[in-house]
């Protein structure tokens, strides 16, 4: 019987040690999205709904390449060209005109929504709408501490882990990267002050939709890629966003890797249909404990 229980409780080990590390995995896919999106909120005070599509347009461009015989690493570089072009054309059409206008939030909140289906239903009328996969060359499991890790989750994170070092870089070391924390603290003041606000959106944009399209071609090396599967991230994006503070970036790794785990581990216990439920609970928690999130919501 000690025997039995023994067993038991290594299995349970297991089973959550993996669960946590797949968390870890879509957690760093979920912190790389979050931040270009708290990047637009905390810059261009833009809470994106088409986000998410984004990034799943950044997968699909990269099956796009992947499918004319592109090595997979090239052809996530191109997609993340691709959709930072498709990014800018929505800055020159959309973005830019409302603020213009000083549309408000609600009506900058409907375009985005607009815009989501837009892309998500052109990707469907362009790809179809059933899963499709990267032609990948087959990897073997790595073993660590006895748990079974799949070798494209372990790129994933060391990718993410490389990226985020090098935003950090520019966000603390770079003149565009201290103009666009300037911009994010007091949009009037930074124009007084000589900083070109104008420049500062589109590095904004650029640098949000690199990072978003990233993630969408990061995630199709884990799971299949999908029209729907950019909307279903757009939850814990959001939710990453404010439990980190919104516009922190830092706070939006941290919160997405919560989210993440958080996620993952919860089907041991609950259906995978309810790991978005999981996030919404979370997100909920946290406004009604502390609305500004765990950090200071400032780049």
């Amino acid at each position: 019987m000690d025997l039995l229980a023994q067993l038991s409780g290594q299995l349970l080990s297991q089973q959550l040690a993996q669960l946590i590390v797949n968390g870890i995995a879509v957690g760093s896919i979920i912190a790389l999205a979050a931040v270009g999106l708290t990047l637009t909120y905390g810059i261009l005070r833009l809470a994106n709904f088409a986000h998410g599509d984004f990034l799943t347009l950044g997968a699909y461009l990269t099956l796009l390449a992947n499918g004319f015989g592109i090595n997979i690493w090239l052809a996530v570089i191109l997609g993340v060209v691709g959709t930072i072009l498709a990014v800018l054309l929505t800055e020159k059409l959309l973005w830019s005109p409302m603020r213009d206008r000083r549309a408000s939030s609600t009506t900058l909140i409907i375009i985005s929504i607009g815009l989501a289906l837009f892309l998500r239903n052109g990707i469907i009328l362009f790809w179809g709408g059933g899963n499709q996969n990267y032609d990948l060359p087959v990897a073997s499991a790595v073993s660590l501490f006895g748990i079974r890790i799949a070798y494209y989750r372990l790129i994933v994170v060391g990718l993410a882990i490389l990226v985020i070092l090098g935003l950090h870089y520019l966000l603390q070391n770079t003149k565009i990267g201290k103009a666009m924390r300037a911009v994010a603290d007091d949009i009037d003041l930074a124009r007084v002050s000589g900083i070109n606000v104008d420049q500062v959106v589109i590095w904004t944009w650029v640098i949000a939709g690199s990072l978003t399209a990233l993630g969408g071609g990061m995630y199709g090396l884990i799971t299949a890629v999908r029209p729907n599967m950019g909307w279903f991230l757009i939850l814990p994006m959001f939710a990453a966003v404010i439990l980190g503070g919104i516009g922190n970036p830092y706070g939006a790794i941290a919160g997405a890797l919560i989210i993440g785990v958080a996620q993952e581990v919860s089907t041991y216990w609950l259906p995978t249909e309810y790991k978005l439920g999981v996030a919404l609970l979370i997100m909920v928690l946290v406004l009604l404990v502390r609305p500004q999130g765990l950090f200071k919501g400032t780049i």
